[in-house]
């Protein structure tokens, strides 16, 4: 039930708040250096995606506001119904003529001139879903394998759905987040490790089945056999991180992003932060993270310690998934993991994943205002 108003005595976490307005900030900034020329050349301004971030941005405060009015029962109550929802909208993406096409993925669902990534949603809303089914079968997950092997169902369901658009880095994130989740949930370790072989067996039988994740995994390995080809975007992500040193080439002084670096404001946003920022620049951004994911991870065991488990096991899910969907996009940039077409939290230009991102934060805060006060 809604909630007419904040409370005026709501407890705000000052901290979470400081380290995600320092994230959004970095952010905005480097999309802006990342996309002016780009900018400048589709739309014949240089402030055209910087614009739209703000935009983002200023939504997912609006969103994020009312979503601290919601009681997290709330989330446990209708926890099954979004995930429902969100299986529907997964669906309504492979309909042709309603999935929007970007890149060779059939990933959003275009309103206009605005276009929802359910993949986003998708995450969220399992998390909110087995959080609240980790609770109400805590004793069968812990000494049943019935209990273990129910969520992974579900989750079977929303991978096939998400590798048909295809998403393959949506899906390994999700799958990752479960997987943390389920075995801090006190599941028997035998259970863990056979789950974690069976996902890289069918992570490896989907990526063979599929001839452009095994030429992603084979460039990975070599990028710079096919510099000019399938290394390309690989090769010119490590040429940002050496061109930028230990203090970097300066802000917006990128080379890289002047058409050699293919989604320099998406995907591989970090690396032209590596070129202009250097070293030095990447340890605070990757500090500013480290302390997120340790905040909210907090956050969840004062939760548990207060007897509210469905409270933490959402805070542990979110943590996850921001730490999961993080180390990949890093890793990425760096040519330390397989390409995959994720957003850096916060940070990278889009507007499904920064509303979303938003959410989960909002939900965060009701989380420590229930537990502290």
């Amino acid at each position: 039930m809604l909630e007419k108003s904040i409370d005026k005595s709501f407890v705000y976490d000052y901290k979470l708040i400081f380290i995600v307005a320092s994230l959004l900030a970095v952010g905005l900034l480097m999309v802006a250096s990342a996309s002016m020329v780009v900018s400048d050349q589709k739309f014949h301004t240089p402030f055209h995606f910087l614009v739209h971030q703000m935009f983002y941005v200023g939504l997912g405060f609006v969103i994020a506001f009312y979503i601290i009015k919601l009681p997290i029962n709330f989330w446990q109550t209708h926890g099954p119904r979004l995930l429902l929802i969100t299986i529907g909208l997964l669906l309504l993406v492979l309909v042709p003529h309603v999935g929007r096409e970007v890149n060779g993925s059939i990933r959003w669902i275009g309103v206009g001139p605005f276009g929802l990534q359910v993949s986003e949603l998708a995450k969220l809303s399992f998390i909110i879903y087995l959080s609240g089914y980790l609770v109400r079968r805590e004793v069968e997950v812990r000494s049943r394998f019935s209990g273990f092997l129910k969520p992974l169902l579900v989750l079977g369901i929303i991978g096939i759905l998400l590798l048909s658009e295809p998403d393959f880095g949506a899906t390994a994130v999700i799958v990752a987040t479960a997987m943390g989740m389920i075995f801090m949930a006190g599941a028997r370790v035998w259970q863990f490790v056979l789950l974690l072989i069976l996902v890289v067996i069918v992570m490896a039988l989907m990526a063979v089945a599929s001839p452009y994740r095994v030429l992603r995994l084979t460039t990975f390995l070599h990028p710079w056999a096919n510099q000019f080809s399938s290394g390309y975007q690989l090769t010119q992500s490590l040429i940002a991180f050496g061109r930028g040193s230990w203090f970097g080439v300066g802000l917006g002084n990128s080379i890289q992003k002047l058409f050699y670096l293919p989604e320099a404001h998406t995907d591989f946003l970090f690396a032209v932060l590596a070129e202009e920022l250097g070293f030095v620049g990447d340890m605070v951004v990757i500090g500013l993270f480290v302390a997120l994911c340790a905040k909210i991870m907090f956050i969840g065991k004062r939760a548990f310690v207060a007897g509210k488990q469905f409270h933490a096991y959402l805070s542990y899910g979110i943590c996850l998934w921001f730490s999961m969907q993080t180390i990949v996009n890093i890793g990425v940039d760096a040519g330390l993991l397989p390409t995959k077409g994720l957003t850096l939290p916060f940070m990278s230009y889009g507007g499904s994943s920064m509303l979303l991102n938003c959410i989960a934060c909002g939900i965060v805060l009701r989380i420590y205002h229930e537990i502290n006060s």
